[in-house]
This record gives C-alpha cells, structure tokens and sequence, in this order.
C-alpha cells in the first residue's frame, strides 16, 4: 500500500473565505478538494480558481454527480480538477461516461459512498476501470455521535480487497489514523479538523507525522 495523502476539503460557503484557507495550507496538503457546497455557490469558477492558486496540486471537484456523467466530467476535467466525484446512486452508465472522459484526459472518478450501496456496486465500478471510492462518516451522522467502529473497518476491508483505494472523512483527526493502518488508503480527507483549528499548519503536521509513523516513507 501506498503512503496516504492529505486531503483539504473546503466547503466554504465562498471561494474567498476558501482561498484565504488554501493560501494558509496549499503547501502542507497534498490534495485541495473544491467542495460541493463552496461549488454549489461558486460553480465552475471555484474549480479554476484553485486550479489557479494551486498549479501543482491534485484538485478535486466534489460535484456527487448522479446524471450527465460525461457532461460534468469534460466541465470539471476542461476547468482543471484532476479528479471527479460520482454518487454511488448514479447509474452505471453514468459511472462508465465519466470514467471514459477521465481516461482520456488523465484524471480519475471518485465513487461518494453515501446512504445505501452495495459490495456488487463496488465491483461493477471496479470492472468498468474506476479505482477510487470515499468512505464517509457524514456530518449529521457526526453530529448524531455516530463513531468508527468495527462494521465500517470491514466494509472498508472489503472495499480494499475489491481493489478500489478508499479516501476516508469525517470528522478525522490525526489520532484516528492508526485505526486504518490495515486499510488501502488513498487519502485523508479534513475540512474543519485544518481549516477550523486554532493552528491549520501544526494540525497538518500533526497528520503527516501520523501517516509517516504508521506507514513510512512508501
């Protein structure tokens, strides 16, 4: 497995108050995630911005896509994100569209594992060509108390096993990390947890030395 990456995740409600965060953490990140809500209310815009500001990083646009999969992948791939997020509701043939868009420029769909799917899902994704998946905790589950626990680990296990390269949110923190050393990690995604902190860059800090203990310099 390979060495984690962090990633930061701004759902800003303006790509203002998003880039003064990235101008503070573009250089302790890895991956600068343009979240569904700061698209929501920026559009396209938000998207090259950051493209802008961050030349040299992944960016992700975080669009949960469920219909026009091509569509929406040749907008946000011509705009600059190097990957894409699909719902894992959306039609398979919607997965297919935008994974051969991102199979022709370069970049990688991203399945949003949210509210009901399926191992069988997971594997008819991974048929198709896609390798990546995010696994949530999402924030109302956080706000209701929910943890980690043993059944999301399975799942995760599983998902690994399939082949598909998790990135993890919710809520995560750095003293979280070790409870998915047996896990094929793509990334860590923090939103809150870096930009809300008193010290976004010891935070960051705090993350890597986490994911250099448990996973070395793979």
């Amino acid at each position: 497995m390979n060495r984690p990456l962090l990633q930061l995740a701004l759902d800003h409600s303006t790509l203002q108050a998003a880039q003064k965060d990235v101008a503070l953490l573009c250089d302790h990140v890895d991956i600068v995630e343009a979240g569904t809500i700061l698209c929501l209310n920026e559009g396209l815009h938000a998207v090259r911005a950051l493209r802008q500001q961050c030349p040299d990083k992944i960016i992700v646009a975080d669009w949960k896509v469920a219909d026009a999969g091509e569509t929406l992948a040749q907008q946000a791939f011509g705009a600059g994100a190097n990957w894409m997020t699909i719902i894992c509701a959306a039609p398979l043939a919607t997965v297919e569209k935008g994974h051969a868009v991102a199979q022709a420029q370069g970049a990688e769909i991203q399945m949003e594992l949210f509210g009901n799917w399926t191992f069988d899902d997971a594997r008819a994704w991974r048929s198709i060509g896609v390798r990546q998946a995010i696994y949530h905790r999402g924030r109302d589950a956080q706000a209701s108390g929910q943890q980690w626990g043993e059944a999301d680990l399975a799942r995760m296990k599983t998902l690994s096993d399939i082949g598909l390269e998790l990135s993890i949110t919710g809520g995560i923190t750095p003293a979280d990390l070790p409870l998915f050393k047996e896990i094929n990690v793509k990334a860590f995604i923090a939103g809150r947890a870096l930009a809300g902190a008193a010290d976004p860059v010891q935070v960051a800090r705090d993350f890597h030395e986490q994911i250099n203990a448990i996973w070395g310099g793979q």
